[in-house]
């Protein structure tokens, strides 16, 4: 029989206008950890919906070059 496993995933949740001022009154912006713990998915809904997944080896990379753009 196959092993089955039922958990609840960790979910941060945002109106984008909070943070866009060209943002639609409907979009969002929501990130879900992964449930082993290794990354997380950003699901972003603005002008096309986007999902993006990223390991927190990925993550740390992108912001050590933003940190280098933003010199």
């Amino acid at each position: 029989m196959t092993n089955i496993t039922k958990y609840k995933l960790d979910a941060a949740f945002a109106n984008l206008l909070e943070f866009d001022p060209l943002a639609k009154p409907n979009d969002f912006i929501e990130v879900t950890l992964w449930h082993n713990d290794e990354g997380f998915d950003v699901q972003l809904s603005s002008h096309i919906d986007q999902t993006i997944r990223l390991t927190w080896s990925e993550f740390k990379a992108i912001k050590k070059l933003v940190k280098k753009l933003d010199q």
